[in-house]
């Protein structure tokens, strides 16, 4: 597996950890001390990391909202999408960094360049073999 594959998996997972964690605290979910998020909210996120992990299109897919495989079911795609509508938009005042890089990926892929970016990349990879 590439580095930069890897890379992005621990990426991904960091953030949608972290906007997990506004959606949790944000909702006042009781947590046991010591503890970032409350059960349902680990449920939630111990699912979606699975399903990070074991992402098949980890090398070229941007984010799971646009993927072409649905591998969420139906109840955990509604319960992340509603975490990621309130925890997203916070994520600039919470890691402004992690929110801002976010935001350049979605914005290269809505103007096509992720597509350009990875044919250059193929067909210099060609010419070196």
């Amino acid at each position: 597996m590439s580095i930069d594959i890897e890379k992005r998996r621990q990426e991904e997972t960091q953030t949608v950890l972290e906007i997990i964690k506004i959606y949790c605290r944000g909702h006042n979910h009781l947590r046991a001390n010591g503890k970032d998020l409350c059960p349902n909210c680990r449920k939630i996120a111990d699912y979606a990391l699975d399903k990070l992990n074991k992402c098949p299109r980890m090398d070229i897919k941007t984010f799971c909202s646009v993927c072409p495989i649905h591998c969420y079911g139906k109840e955990e795609a509604a319960q992340i999408q509603e975490m990621m509508r309130y925890g997203g938009p916070r994520m600039l005042w919470h890691h402004p960094v992690m929110a801002l890089r976010h935001i350049f990926i979605e914005w290269r892929t809505r103007h096509g360049l992720r597509d350009k970016e990875e044919m250059v990349s193929a067909r210099a990879k060609e010419k070196s073999s």
